[in-house]
C-alpha cells in the first residue's frame, strides 16, 4: 500500500484529497480474501457486502455476537448464517476478532472503523459480568496456584485482590513480571519475524512461563503465545509439541468465540490433522468430527476445502475401525492359559 501511494503522488496534476478519500474508502470497506483455512490471499472490494456492513445506522449491521460469518470461495465473498435468522431481522457480522474484553473490542473498532458498537454484547460494559470477563481475559491470576479466581484493583490501590480467595497481589510484583514479559515478548516476536524458529520457540517458552505466572489461565495474551508456539512447532515439524499447544488453546477458543466460529472449527481441524499424522487415529476422528460440526456451518459442505475435510474424516474413521477390528481379532486368537 505504501509503495502504491508513493507511486501515485508522483503523478502530475494529482488531486491528493481525492486520492486520500479513495484510499480511506478502500481501507474501511475492503476485505482480506482468505482460503478455507483463513490464510490471506489478497484484498478485495465487494460493493454488496460493503453496503450490508455500512448502512446509515452502522450499529445495526455489526455485532460482536454475529449471526453470520463472511468467508470466501475463491474470489467470491459468501455471507453464511451461523444461526437461524428470523425473517426481517438484520444480518450481523463481526468486523474484528471478537476474542477480547469489551473495552479491547471497542478500542479496536474506534481505531479501525471510527464507531462505537452498541450490540447487546457491548452494552454490558462495566456491568459485573463484563468486568469479571475482562479481568479473566486480560487481567492477572491469583497468587495461589490452586485458585482460579479473577483479580480486581484494591480500593487502597496497593494491588489487585482475588475475588474468590481474597489474596492480595501487589502492584510491585505485577509491574516487575510485566516489565520482564514485555522485553521477552518483543524479543520473541523479532525472532519469529526473522524466521529463526528454534530461537523463537525458546524465547516464547520463557514468555509462556512468565504469562502463566502473571495472567489468568484464560488470558487472551497467553492464548496468543500458545498460538505462536503451535505455528513454530509446525514449522519445526515437531508434531507432538504442536498437538500439545493446539489442545491448550481450545478451551480458551471455546470461551472467547461463539459455538460456530471459523477459527474454532479450524483449530479442531489442525488438532485432527496432527493426531492423524502421528497415527493417533481415534483422537484424529474425535477432533475432525468436531471440526466438521463447526465448519459445515461456517464454510458449507460443497467447497473444495470441506470436501477434502469430509474425505479425511471418512478415511480416519475407516482406519480407526480397521485398527479396532484388528485388535479384536488379535484378542480372539490369543491362547487361554
Amino acid at each position: 500500500m505504501a509503495n502504491l501511494v508513493n507511486l501515485i503522488i508522483k503523478w502530475p496534476d494529482i488531486n491528493i484529497k481525492e486520492v486520500s478519500e479513495n484510499f480511506s474508502k478502500l481501507a474501511c470497506n475492503a476485505h482480506t480474501i482468505c482460503d478455507g483455512e483463513l490464510r490471506p490471499l489478497g484484498t478485495g472490494l465487494y460493493p454488496v457486502v460493503s453496503i450490508i456492513n455500512h448502512r446509515f445506522d452502522m450499529m445495526c449491521c455489526f455485532s460482536c455476537l454475529p449471526n453470520s460469518v463472511l468467508v470466501f470461495e475463491g474470489r467470491m465473498a459468501v455471507v453464511r448464517a451461523v444461526q437461524c435468522i428470523p425473517k426481517g431481522s438484520e444480518v450481523l457480522i463481526s468486523y474484528i476478532d471478537s476474542a477480547g474484553s469489551t473495552m479491547a473490542r471497542q478500542k479496536a473498532l474506534r481505531e479501525q472503523y471510527f464507531f462505537t458498537c452498541t450490540c447487546p454484547y457491548c452494552t454490558k460494559v462495566n456491568q459485573f459480568d463484563d468486568v469479571r470477563e475482562s479481568a479473566v481475559l486480560e487481567g492477572y491470576r491469583c497468587k495461589d496456584d490452586g485458585c482460579s479466581g479473577f483479580l480486581l484493583r484494591d480500593t487502597d490501590d496497593k494491588g489487585f485482590v482475588c475475588q474468590e480467595c481474597g489474596l492480595l497481589r501487589s502492584k510491585e510484583d505485577i509491574v516487575r513480571i510485566a516489565s520482564e514479559l514485555k522485553l521477552m515478548a518483543d524479543k520473541a516476536a523479532m525472532s519469529l519475524s526473522k524466521g529463526c524458529y528454534v530461537e523463537a520457540q525458546s524465547i516464547y517458552k520463557m514468555v509462556e512461563k512468565l504469562q502463566i505466572n502473571l495472567c489468568h489461565p484464560f488470558s487472551v495474551n497467553l492464548m496468543r503465545t500458545r498460538e505462536n508456539l503451535l505455528k513454530i512447532f509446525v514449522e519445526l515439524k515437531d508434531w507432538q509439541e504442536a498437538i500439545v499447544y493446539c489442545k491448550l488453546t481450545i478451551p480458551v477458543y471455546l470461551r472467547v468465540y461463539p459455538p460456530f466460529h471459523p477459527l474454532l472449527g479450524l483449530q479442531y481441524y489442525t488438532w485432527g490433522k496432527l493426531e492423524w499424522f502421528l497415527g493417533n487415529t481415534e483422537d484424529a476422528v474425535k477432533a475432525l468430527t468436531k471440526a466438521v460440526d463447526v465448519l459445515r456451518v461456517t464454510h458449507g459442505i460443497n467447497t473444495p476445502f470441506m470436501m477434502n475435510l469430509l474425505t479425511m474424516l471418512e478415511e480416519a474413521r475407516a482406519e480407526a475401525s480397521y485398527k479396532f477390528s484388528s485388535k479384536d481379532d488379535s484378542r480372539q486368537l490369543m491362547p487361554y492359559v
